[in-house]
């Protein structure tokens, strides 16, 4: 057979045991992405039989899978509610960012690999998976809870974040001197600055730019006109997933609920090809020495995200229940933490820290949905009512006081 038959097979194989899987992921009520992970790893370098022929469009795909997967989540919210989130979310987002980071910091100064894989293991542990926790609070019925908004302007503070990060974390693996790293980063930043204005003085311009009453036009306009704006962003050395995200900002009102619609299953489609083509450039034999240490960091970070989240709704006056509830939706990791690590390893900073983020993001994304239930069960239930109540009289004696 020539090779365009057998990437075929291959790449057809591939999605059909994804499919596959994904009906088995919605029986066990977890994500399907710690299973697509798994198949990579079984095809991939060093699996049971790696995959030959597919690789180019598999890689190409996974590229299109993360612009995708940060365009949905863009469209989800107005430039109004992004500025008012963020206005809001000054508490949240400094917490966030410091027992998010530091841990993931200090565990690649402790293994030895060095300043820059330290910067870029702060930004694996800090960012959470915003797709996943979105999942997650629909699956559970929360989107109307009064916690949601506080766990959303911290994904959403995260994800602004990542605009000014990879410029920085760019520039320090690349090796460039101080002038040139300065440079590089006011470019990027400035791209940053010049789409952000568009989404938020001239989004209603856009929406009427990709407008139309043909879903398949809507689709190709939509689709075109991101991959155009995320490759300007990606050429100014920012990541071309924040040009993805302003771009879903931007697009607003009607056009944005109607693009939801038609570009939901091409998002489900390239997403499990993005977490696919990361465990197939994974050798599942470099994941065993990073299981404990993937471990450890999994249980610091998750607490960490935890008490960030419980914070930061009794900062926003959210009752005992929902500040338990804010913290376990904020447990995963994925698209972000694995983009970060692809990037560092690429750049050839440390050849085991692919292996511990794949570790690190199995860990929490298999555990962060199942433990994002946990304040639904009936014995945590009673627990936070007589916590509270115990809370109660402490309250009454220190206003007497």
């Amino acid at each position: 057979m020539d090779h365009g038959a057998l990437a075929l097979i291959e790449i057809g194989a591939l999605l059909f045991v994804i499919g596959l899987l994904g009906r088995l992921a919605r029986k066990w009520e977890i994500s399907p992405i710690p299973l697509v992970l798994l198949i990579g790893l079984a095809f991939g370098e060093g699996g049971l039989l790696p995959i030959a022929h597919g690789a180019e469009f598999i890689e190409i795909g996974a590229e299109i899978g993360v612009i995708l997967l940060l365009l949905m989540l863009g469209l989800e919210y107005t430039a109004d509610e992004l500025v008012g989130n963020l206005r809001s979310a000054k508490f949240s987002g400094t917490l966030d960012f410091v027992l998010g980071a530091l841990p993931g910091a200090a565990a690649a100064l402790l293994l030895g690999w060095g300043p820059v894989a330290a910067v870029a293991l702060a930004g694996i542990t800090w960012v959470t998976s915003s797709g996943v926790v979105a999942k997650v609070l629909q699956d559970l019925g929360r989107l109307a809870n009064r916690e949601t908004p506080v766990v959303l302007s911290v994904l959403v503070t995260e994800d602004l974040a990542m605009a000014f990060y990879l410029p920085i974390l760019s520039a320090l693996l690349a090796g460039m001197s101080l002038g040139a790293s300065a440079l590089a980063i006011g470019i990027a930043l400035g791209c940053v600055a010049a789409i952000f204005y568009i989404a938020l003085r001239h989004g209603a311009l856009v929406s009427r730019l990709v407008s139309s009453r043909d879903a398949e036009v809507l689709l190709l306009s939509v689709l075109g006109l991101t991959l155009l704006v995320a490759g300007l962003a990606a050429g100014a050395n920012v990541s071309s997933a924040v040009g993805a995200f302003l771009m879903g900002i931007a697009i607003s009102g009607p056009v944005a609920r109607h693009a939801q619609r038609a570009l939901a299953p091409l998002r489900d489609v390239f997403a499990a090809v993005f977490f696919l083509f990361f465990g197939l450039s994974t050798d599942p034999r470099d994941l065993v020495p990073m299981l404990v240490p993937a471990v450890i960091l999994a249980v610091v970070t998750m607490a960490a995200k935890l008490l960030t989240g419980y914070l930061a709704a009794r900062h926003a006056g959210i009752a005992e229940a929902g500040r338990w509830r804010a913290g376990f939706a904020l447990l995963p990791r994925g698209e972000f933490s694995i983009v970060i690590a692809g990037l560092a390893v690429a750049s050839g900073v440390e050849p085991a820290l692919a292996a511990l983020a794949t570790t690190y993001v199995l860990i929490t994304i298999v555990a962060g949905p199942l433990l994002a239930r946990v304040p639904d069960a009936a014995w945590f239930s009673r627990w936070v009512a007589g916590r509270a109540a115990r809370a109660r009289p402490r309250a009454l004696l220190s206003r007497k006081s």
